[in-house]
């Protein structure tokens, strides 16, 4: 198949060579209208700028694609990317794996290098904030170039693999009220997650499918860092009488929750005797805890395969292909950080 070239959309547009390189460079000398036409010619020829360019019968070039994780040394991140590189392989493709180390800025500055130096496809952990811009993602929408989000984006129409957050967290809370508990908070993480959102509302479904009342108050930002975690659990118990503490707790992921266990002995509050506690995600050293954590098991592995497997599949691609969302399934593993009152 014919390589597709600016010069063939220029041609298609109607417009200058000159005209769409501006409009590939994000430049604002474009009017609107010129620009729209333009990347909608892109499309329908399945263009990328050079770039982006993927020369896969060249058989002298290297072909890769990225990944950019939120956090190197948390094992959610690496077992995801472990999968992607396992599939990629055996597909031809070498895999480049960075970390936004949970910055925006950061993560933008990869997304640009890796379209900029024909890193064929990139897997996105993306950093979600209250004031972040999502420029960067559409960008390379507009430029066609295949990228693959490992969490939804408000705005953003993009494929995505993920976890179906609701479901497992609901699971959870049910095993906690099934048990006799009929305190339970869910420490929640940041905001403007759509993991954190999605996994209120499962801890809320949980409470609308029982007989206990769910309250505002039973949901408790506190982030999902290590040092942040760990100083708003103190302060969260120092504001309160012991009779007022919960008698579980529901954490936004394992990180928070071993933070959240950590605060809890500061504070000579026995795990699971005075409080359960449950985590998210079952990293592969959270049965190792102080007090082996019951969580959430998610097919790290299996998200990354999933997600490399539609990101070459719409490289590889010679037209356009329609945006997928997976949803995989969870596992609830019970370890010796909850305990049932009602035994």
């Amino acid at each position: 198949m014919k390589k597709i070239t600016i010069e063939d959309v220029a041609k298609r547009a109607r417009v200058s060579k000159g005209t769409v390189s501006a409009v590939i460079n994000a430049k604002d000398s474009v009017k609107p209208v010129t620009r729209d036409h333009i990347l909608e010619v892109m499309k329908e020829l399945n263009f990328r700028p050079k770039g982006v360019a993927r020369n896969l019968k060249n058989g002298g070039q290297e072909k890769s694609i990225g990944i950019i994780i939120k956090d190197l040394s948390y094992p959610f991140y690496t077992s995801i990317a472990a999968g992607a590189k396992e599939y990629a392989s055996g597909k031809g493709y070498s895999v480049l794996v960075s970390s936004s180390d949970d910055d925006h800025k950061c993560e933008k500055r990869l997304s640009h290098l890796f379209s900029a130096k024909d890193i064929k496809g990139t897997i996105v952990a993306p950093v979600v904030e209250g004031t972040a811009e999502i420029e960067h993602l559409f960008k390379l929408k507009m430029i066609n170039y295949p990228f693959v989000l490992l969490e939804d984006v408000r705005g953003i129409q993009a494929n995505v693999v993920a976890i179906d957050n609701l479901k497992a967290i609901k699971k959870a809370v049910k095993y906690l009220i099934d048990s006799g508990h009929t305190k339970i908070v869910h420490f929640a993480g940041p905001p403007q997650s759509s993991h954190t959102l999605e996994r209120i509302e499962g801890f809320r479904h949980a409470f609308s499918e029982s007989t206990l009342a769910f309250r505002k108050e039973m949901v408790v930002s506190v982030g999902s860092h290590y040092d942040e975690c760990f100083r708003k659990t103190k302060e969260y118990f120092k504001n309160r009488n012991g009779e007022d503490y919960p008698t579980a707790i529901v954490c936004f992921n394992d990180h928070q929750a071993l933070a959240v266990m950590m605060a809890l002995s500061e504070l000579n509050i026995r795990v699971p005797d005075d409080i359960s506690l449950i985590g998210n995600d079952d990293i592969y050293y959270a049965q190792m805890y102080p007090v082996p954590l019951t969580t959430i098991r998610a097919p790290h592995n299996e998200i990354g395969k999933r997600a490399a497997e539609i990101l070459i599949r719409n490289i590889e691609s010679t037209t356009l292909l329609p945006t997928e969302r997976v949803v995989l399934e969870t596992e609830f593993v019970i370890r010796k950080s909850s305990r049932v009152l009602n035994a």
